[in-house]
């Protein structure tokens, strides 16, 4: 039996000397210099017959994992070395010395989320002449040990923080692979980590998925016989149990978002695999069976192929949002579809590591593909991007296993979705709607933003990241212009002159195939709207009415297109009927703008530098100028897209017969006979 040991936490002037020695000792310096670029990820001897799309198995997710890792110990030459990666310019961390333990803290623990399921099979796992568990197993004491430069100084009095964040990624890492990364440790080396970690884990949190990492602290301590706050435990886990909505979604207050899914949905199965079946075994219960929910929701979440969609904050961990797609192996259900699921998770991972600019100085950049600033977090530093190694805790899984030997398929896409139609999917547990459209093969979100930019401190609830009125996978978000350049959101000029975007949205009701929502100017709660998105075969159609009491210059955007392959983006214009279409093409894909109601005019708008894909970029934009004393308040726009090579037909660029609008009740009859009644009462 094992014995409990009390811990008392390391406190008073002894440490507050040690932390300033230590400190002392810490510089803000570049990192190691590595020469020379890794190559393109390649899907060696693809296996067409088990993946008919990807060719991937389980083998290339091994190899996947370790070509990332073996980015990471490009900058290990000895086992004293940090796991420390050049900044890249910008709002991410460190900008003072403070912060370089926790940037190295972020950097070690987050590729060991890589690191472990690698172990578990390769124990003796050698990159750059560096064995990796002998790098960890020396690494780790180090947090502990205040003469060391990578010591973290325990809690005391503090509130929750980022060492927080990374102590519960260390101890998924502890229970994942234990006979790797912590049997081999002295007893001193032992008590002296728990120490540290529970000071963090027995304390303050933050009211989001931050929960699990008080959680997985005091568990792995506790399921090593540490005397830890049971009461405290129980208490977090009950809460994070209340933040589940239902339809696989969890609010991690206030957004829903990829944390509902690389966070609350991996963290929760997780964790009841490895403690909580034992321990608390109806809990347990509870967060296998939310876990069950998302796989008939959120697979619609992704393209055709695969990809992800680029949404909300913290997208720089892009395959991570994959990564509870492979413990659907682990649920007694026969209904579920595991080679679709495998077919999207293995489109996410070559969505990134097959793009030449995903990788910067042989590390994962901050943003999408390439470093994109607006994408950025201030929370993030450059090790920050190992989050996504989440997704390889699939591999966790045995090879038997039916998500690695169910033939890889896709999905609805071939057995139920149809050429020229549109599928919704409301989510009435989070008013989440997911769209798939599969004339391109994308998907789409629309979902929950109501922050204003005065009290978003971090400055990304009220971002771009989430003020979109929709994100769709073929089309990566455009950042906001001063310029009142706009993409796929209003703009409105604001008392100081200023274009401001809607930020502050209310959900209405979903109904028919419509989302209602209302939204008003953070600035002047005399500019507000109500807004009405139809999605279409082939676009949206707007129906949205201005209720503003004051005037107001007002602009509205499409979805840009990134300037791809060195093809200027082609520009054009159409008639058709009494309407003019507005059409751009950067040789992949069409966007169309045709305005049928309320709009003055139409400009294609060339910016540099806005784009997530690429430097140069087009969007089209209308714009009016609106009076509280105009007859006609309604603003109705169709936005339509197609790939590149297609033909646009009078019908596919006015879907629109007719439009009619008597007091609040607007009527669009669709050339097909489809009729749609929008009452704005």
């Amino acid at each position: 039996m094992i014995l409990l040991k009390q811990i008392k936490y390391i406190t008073g002037f002894c440490v507050v000397l040690f932390t300033m020695a230590s400190m002392e000792a810490q510089e803000i310096k570049p990192a190691k210099q590595v020469d020379g670029e890794m190559p393109l990820f390649e899907v060696e001897a693809p296996d067409y017959e088990l993946s008919p799309m990807t060719g991937m198995t389980r083998k290339h997710w091994e190899d996947a994992a370790r070509y990332l890792l073996e980015g990471a110990f490009s900058y290990i030459d000895n086992l004293d070395d940090p796991m420390k990666f050049p900044k890249l310019p910008g709002k991410s961390y460190p900008h003072s010395v403070d912060r370089v333990p926790t940037e190295k803290l972020e950097g070690l623990v987050r590729t060991l989320f890589v690191a472990a399921p690698l172990l578990k099979k390769e124990p003796d796992l050698t990159l750059n002449g560096i064995k990796v568990a002998e790098y960890y197993q020396h690494q780790i004491p180090k947090l502990a040990n205040p003469e060391s430069e990578a010591f973290i100084k325990p809690r005391g009095n503090g509130g929750p923080s980022q060492n927080l964040v990374e102590y519960g990624a260390l101890a998924i890492s502890l229970f994942i692979s234990p006979e790797t990364l912590w049997e081999p440790l002295s007893q001193d080396d032992k008590d002296a980590l728990a120490a540290s970690m529970l000071s963090y884990g027995d304390g303050p949190t933050v009211d989001s998925n931050w929960k699990f990492f008080n959680i997985f602290v005091l568990s792995f301590f506790d399921a090593q016989g540490y005397e830890v706050n049971k009461p405290l435990l129980e208490e977090y886990l009950n809460k994070s149990l209340a933040d589940y909505r239902g339809q696989g979604w969890y609010n991690d207050h206030p957004a829903y978002d990829y944390y509902s899914m690389w966070a609350f949905q991996v963290y929760g199965p997780m964790w009841a695999s490895v403690y909580g079946n034992t321990h608390y075994p109806e809990i347990a219960k509870a967060f296998k069976t939310n876990f069950q929910d998302l796989v008939y929701h959120y697979p619609y979440m992704f393209s055709e192929d695969g990809q992800m969609i680029m949404f909300g904050r913290s997208i720089s961990y892009r395959i991570a949002s994959m990564s509870p797609f492979p413990f659907a192996g682990t649920l007694d259900d026969d209904t579920i579809n595991l080679g679709w699921l495998r077919r999207i998770s293995s489109g996410v991972l070559l969505q990134f590591l097959k793009n030449p600019e995903f990788l910067k100085d042989r590390i994962p950049t901050l943003g999408f593909y390439d470093h994109f600033e607006p994408a950025v977090q201030n929370y993030s530093t450059r090790g920050s991007v190992f989050w996504m190694g989440k997704a390889f805790l699939g591999l966790l899984l045995p090879e038997d296993n039916a998500f690695w030997t169910a033939t890889e398929n896709e999905g609805p896409w071939a057995s139920r979705f149809e050429d020229d139609a549109v599928y919704n999917k409301f989510q009435s547990a989070s008013n989440v709607l997911l769209t798939d459209y599969p004339d391109i093969g994308a998907s789409e979100i629309r979902a929950w933003c109501h922050e204003r930019k005065a009290d978003d401190w971090q400055g990304f609830r009220s971002s771009e990241n989430y003020n979109k009125l929709s994100y769709n996978s073929a089309f990566p978000w455009q950042a906001d212009d001063a310029d009142g350049t706009i993409s796929m959101n209003y703009v409105f000029k604001n008392a100081k002159e200023e274009w401001e975007p809607w930020r502050l949205y209310t959900f209405k009701k979903y109904e028919d195939g419509k989302y209602y929502r209302d939204a008003v100017l953070e600035t002047n709660d005399q500019v507000h709207m109500q807004l009405v998105d139809i999605p279409l075969t082939n676009g949206i159609l707007r129906i949205d009415k201005q209720t503003s009491e004051v005037p107001v210059a007002m602009r509205l955007g499409h979805y840009a297109l990134p300037e791809i392959d060195g093809k200027t983006i082609e520009q054009s214009t159409q008639k058709v009927g009494d309407y003019t279409a507005t059409i751009i093409d950067n040789g992949q894909y069409q966007l169309a703008m045709v305005p049928l109601s309320g709009w003055e005019d139409v400009d294609v708008i060339e910016k540099t530098d806005l784009h997530p894909v690429a430097d140069d970029s087009a969007v089209i934009n209308v714009s009016a100028e609106f009076s509280p004393e105009a007859k006609n308040k309604i603003y109705a726009t169709l936005m339509l897209w197609k790939k590149s090579d297609e033909a646009w037909s009078a019908e596919d660029l006015l879907p629109v017969k007719d439009l009619k609008t008597e007091r609040n009740e607007v009527e669009v009859e669709m050339t097909s006979g489809e009729l749609h009644s929008i009452n704005f009462d």
